[in-house]
């Protein structure tokens, strides 16, 4: 299959579900408001592109790469990061709903999630050291065997850490919410 190298377009109101995505890579272009409703990204590269207002819902990310890629203002329900292309694998996401999707194994240290709602989201043995998890609501999102050293998650609710299954040194938590780390242990605290 033909593989094209687009740089610097801005593909602004296009419906990428309808018509697929042209195979390639892609450096330093602009999503905005597309849809890419249970499109198939797989195999193709964004190198420092950003995706604004773009609905990525149920994608197919099979060992798609995301090289510095911003996500602001996205839907992005069910995606699996987990079957990406890991290698450089490096991404911001501020403002997007990511109930649903998965971290399951993926290495993201000093990622910024910023006002992220992330119900549902599964982080087991994900590495998100030295990240920043700020005003996120984290509503039975998954953490075990995870690796959260020095990460903020100062100002984000409903999150529930067992610290005995995680990596929890040097975090930053906020009360009340701090509270939840000893939800297991089944005290009351007055």
């Amino acid at each position: 299959m033909d593989r094209k190298y687009i740089e610097a377009q801005v593909f602004d109101k296009i419906d990428f579900s309808e018509n697929p995505i042209q195979m390639g890579e892609y450096e330093y272009c602009t999503f905005a408001s597309c849809n890419f409703t249970k499109a198939d990204l797989s195999q193709i590269r964004f190198l420092d592109c950003e995706f604004l207002e773009c609905n990525l819902s149920n994608t197919i990310l099979h060992n798609t790469s995301f090289l510095e890629v911003s996500f602001k203002d996205c839907k992005m329900i069910g995606l699996h990061f987990d079957q990406c292309n890991t290698y450089g694998l490096e991404v911001t996401f501020e403002r997007c709903q990511l109930n649903y999707s998965s971290f399951f194994e993926v290495s993201l240290p000093k990622t910024l999630f910023s006002h992220c709602q992330l119900h549902f989201t599964d982080f087991t043995r994900c590495n998100l050291s030295r990240s920043e998890i700020n005003h996120c609501d984290l509503l039975n999102a998954t953490f075990h065997d995870t690796v959260l050293e020095k990460v903020d998650f100062r100002h984000s609710t409903q999150y529930s850490i067992d610290p005995d299954q995680n990596k929890i040194k040097g975090a930053k938590f906020s009360l009340p919410e701090a509270l939840s780390l000893l939800s297991k242990y089944k005290i009351q605290i007055t």
